[in-house]
């Protein structure tokens, strides 16, 4: 298993709606895994002005095998009188690319049935992940999408850049016209260079470190609650913060 960074580098996202967002977000990508059938650790989700992101931990690279069973003609069908295959029975073994011998037979309640047991070989991670990402995407609470540049794709603000890093291999993909790789962006004045990610995991702290961005949006909204408070302690007053404004400003900042 490795650790998957996705992120959504973007213009500045609206303020009022960035939390639902970034939440929609991470349960748009627990959802597609869930249905894929990937199991993963903890999931963790990033918001700040310029971007969207979820760290996901130990994922798996590969699908379970599934197995599947193909039913086929009913054993009275099946074979004749003389306990011989018919047509039937024949066909149904050329349909599975196997011969009629190679077939099981399945009782239950309502009758008794040929059937063919296989088993599906589950499909690569990386190969799964850009249509998860693109379908979380495609479900976010916007109510007007937006299109930039002489390019069809819409989102609630242009896209800059994508982060698609597995472990220490980028998953090859293009989403909303980007091309994924490993190179996020600091703050927009203070450290705006790229920012080449080394690991999933070390992307919250390589952020703060090297891109001045404090990408948590608890840690962002708990460190201005924080600053206010103790501004009004030196003026020997007390802080009046309304829950929805600290949201507000928390969204309007990445650090």
């Amino acid at each position: 298993p490795r650790d998957l960074l996705i992120e959504i580098g973007t213009e500045e996202l609206p303020p009022k709606a960035l939390s639902a967002l970034a939440e929609a977000f991470e349960q748009g990508i627990r959802a597609g895994l869930e249905k894929a059938g990937l199991a993963t650790g903890a999931i963790q989700g990033f918001a700040t002005p310029r971007r969207l992101a979820v760290l996901l931990e130990q994922l798996p690279t590969r699908q379970p095998d599934r197995p599947l069973e193909r039913r086929g003609p009913a054993l009275s069908a099946a074979f004749g009188p003389d306990g011989n295959p018919t047509k039937a029975a024949e066909g149904f073994a050329r349909s599975c690319g196997v011969a009629v011998a190679d077939l099981q037979r399945r009782e239950t309640d309502k009758g008794a049935w040929l059937v063919h047991l296989s088993v599906e070989p589950g499909a690569a991670t990386v190969a799964l992940i850009p249509s998860i990402v693109e379908t979380a995407l495609a479900g976010l609470p916007i109510p007007k999408r937006m299109r930039w540049g002489d390019r069809d794709d819409e989102f609630v603000r242009p896209v800059q850049w994508v982060v698609l890093l597995f472990g220490d291999e980028v998953i090859p993909a293009t989403i909303l016209g980007v091309a994924a790789g490993r190179e996020t962006h600091g703050h927009r004045f203070h450290r705006p260079q790229p920012i080449r990610l080394t690991a999933p995991a070390d992307y919250a702290r390589q952020l703060t470190s090297e891109g001045q961005v404090i990408a948590d949006f608890a840690a962002r909204r708990a460190a201005i609650r924080a600053q206010a408070e103790a501004v009004a302690t030196e003026l020997r007053g007390v802080a009046v913060i309304k829950s929805a404004l600290l949201d507000e400003v928390t969204a309007l900042v990445e650090w």
